[in-house]
């Protein structure tokens, strides 16, 4: 891969340690690079979702989908620039699935009188359209195979979060756990998913 001429210093010492984590597949290469951009995307999330615990499901995703890909890079961009874009489309999809869509059940009617009144009624559209069906499958892939490496007790815990769904509340009301066992814990097993990202690295 040629290198940008244009790349700042921090763009340079980027682009070395993607090379070194493409040809060397170095653990070390992979947790700088996270070290240096965790926090950044997570803030950058958390200015579109508004929720920590859901800002930080979702940096361990893009993390994740950016370690799977990372023969993929394209060294025309900074490694910020690509990470950054994904972090913000991997929000996009998120919010895009939580929202609720509606489409019109009646239109206006025109009375009698001839003037006509909005008489519609809105009802939710619950079905995943094909790319967001694909997007649930590729992050179920992507937490499948971290999970493998957790044990028993912080796996279940994401598989209720991520595979279920469930909210903190039904997770507590299912392992019959306070609710704020649940949260320190699922705090702890996030933490313990970066790590496993560290040292680890996910590649297809």
């Amino acid at each position: 891969m040629e290198i940008n001429p244009n790349f700042s210093e921090r763009a340079k010492a980027d682009f070395e340690l993607i090379v070194e984590a493409q040809q060397n597949k170095h653990p070390k290469a992979f947790e700088t690079l996270m070290m240096r951009y965790k926090d950044p995307v997570f803030y950058l999330i958390l200015k579109m979702v508004h929720n920590r615990d859901d800002a930080e499901d979702l940096t361990i995703e893009v993390f994740g989908k950016i370690f799977n890909n990372i023969h993929s890079y394209n060294p025309a961009w900074a490694f910020s620039t690509w990470l950054y874009k994904s972090a913000t489309n991997n929000a996009i999809d998120f919010l895009r699935k939580k929202r609720i869509e509606t489409f019109p059940l009646v239109q206006n009617v025109k009375k009698d009188d001839g003037e006509e009144r909005d008489y519609s009624h809105r009802i939710p559209a619950n079905m995943l359209d094909p790319e967001e069906e694909l997007i649930k499958k590729q992050r179920a892939i992507i937490m499948k195979e971290l999970l493998e490496k957790l044990n028993v007790k912080y796996r279940t815990l994401i598989e209720l979060r991520y595979y279920k769904e469930y909210s903190y509340e039904e997770i507590a009301e299912e392992l019959n756990m306070p609710l704020g066992t649940v949260k320190a814990q699922l705090f702890r097993a996030k933490e313990l998913l970066y790590s496993i990202l560290k040292n680890n690295p996910l590649h297809s």
